[in-house]
């Protein structure tokens, strides 16, 4: 974690490549204003935001604010696989359950069906309230296709995590080979884990009979640093979600850059038709998805029908190399950065309940900037012309996603 806390105040972008646009008052006023206004929620002052890059950085630091809760630990997921990690998160919750901290772990009924049943059991005996979201078996085929997407610690209500990370050995390691996972997760402190707090408690109502109890002290949050935050919540159901209200503002409002990183791209027409309008008024648009190892190819194929319209749009689209990509970031104009679990696709722009963090923060936009550098040294770029000639093969892939793209 030092590695990174040194990064956020000293972030600089890599030898040759191209600095993000100065960054002026006004332009963060203005994109304020206009997120506030037409999603209807207040940003919060003096957040502190820590990236956190690969699983070396973000385990390490969600196991030590587990194992220092003195009160209360909330821990909701849409994956809790299998592996060492898994097995040391459980064991960290089950500790302090056992010590008396009110444990509450909320997985998603289909997202963490392949947990290890030792390790649940394990939990279980400790204390640790374990709930399930929308277990399958037990719902109509409607709602089973909206899930908690949501990635959220919340630890004595001061310290919060969210970002893309899950519980599973994939994410273990620093994305040197095809069986570590490149991901971002965030901590946040300050007055923004309110709002994550409010993303747990959301879902939890909905599983459990009992929302808080006498360990909820629900205190006044403390200053934490320089980053106004806002907390978006996209709630699975039917109609325009806010999720993709707040896409729409941040895209519009861009003015000279956009850099987007998603683990699942495959949004409807409107959405790409978003991007390429974006890249036509003279924005630089750059988009990096998972190349060959993604571990959803359909998915892949269904954004990759999509390329086309964005390439003669100008945006430029590059396919991560080493392994896969799981991040989910997006910057705008060296000023905004867009971070939480939902994914550039129409299963978190419609269907499942998702969280994510609108922060305007000069010095979190510069790490994360360096960190698109980084990735897209070891990612191939899709050029127009080759993409225009690619063989009738690829082209039949892509068409035969069409039935279940909404579903992707």
């Amino acid at each position: 974690m030092a590695r990174t806390e040194e990064a956020l105040q000293t972030a600089a972008p890599l030898p040759g490549s191209r600095s993000g646009p100065p960054a002026t008052p006004d332009r963060a006023r203005r994109i304020r204003r206009r997120l506030e206004r037409l999603l209807g929620t207040p940003m919060t002052d003096h957040n502190q935001i820590l990236p956190l890059r690969n699983g070396d950085e973000i385990f390490p630091a969600m196991l030590e604010a587990i194992r220092a809760a003195r009160r209360t630990v909330d821990l909701m997921t849409f994956v809790y696989w299998r592996g060492r990690v898994a097995r040391d998160v459980a064991e960290a919750l089950a500790e302090r359950a056992a010590a008396g901290v009110r444990v509450r772990l909320l997985l998603d009924g289909f997202g963490s069906r392949l947990i290890e049943r030792p390790v649940l059991s394990r939990m279980t005996a400790a204390g640790v309230d374990v709930a399930w979201f929308r277990a399958p078996l037990k719902l109509s085929p409607f709602k089973q296709n909206h899930r908690c997407h949501r990635k959220v610690l919340v630890v004595d209500e001061n310290t919060a995590f969210t970002g893309g990370v899950g519980i599973a050995q994939e994410w273990a390691g620093d994305a040197r080979h095809a069986g570590e996972w490149r991901e971002t997760h965030f901590r946040v402190r300050g007055p923004a884990v309110d709002g994550l707090a409010a993303a747990f408690a959301q879902n939890w109502a909905e599983c459990h009979d009992r929302l808080f109890d006498e360990r909820d002290l629900f205190p006044e949050q403390s200053s934490a640093g320089r980053a106004a935050v806002q907390v978006v919540r996209g709630s699975a159901g039917i109609g325009w979600q806010d999720m993709r209200t707040l896409l729409r503002v941040v895209l519009e409002s861009a003015e000279e850059r956009v850099r987007l990183t998603t683990a699942y791209f495959a949004p409807d027409d409107d959405f790409a038709g978003l991007l390429g309008a974006t890249a036509r008024r003279g924005v630089e648009v750059e988009l990096l998805v998972p190349g060959r190892h993604t571990d959803k190819a359909v998915c892949r194929q269904a954004g990759r029908r999509l390329y086309a319209g964005l390439l003669d749009a100008g945006v430029r689209v590059w396919e991560y190399g080493p392994t896969m990509m799981h991040a989910k970031v997006l910057t705008v104009d060296g000023t905004l950065s867009v971070v939480g679990s939902g994914n550039l696709n129409r299963r978190s722009l419609d269907h499942d309940e998702e969280v994510m963090l609108a922060v305007l923060d000069e010095e979190l936009a510069a790490v994360l900037d360096a960190h698109f550098d980084q990735d897209r040294a070891v990612s191939a770029g899709v050029p127009a012309d080759a993409w225009a000639a690619r063989p009738w093969s690829h082209r039949f892939k892509e068409g035969a996603v069409a039935p279940v793209r909404r579903f992707l």
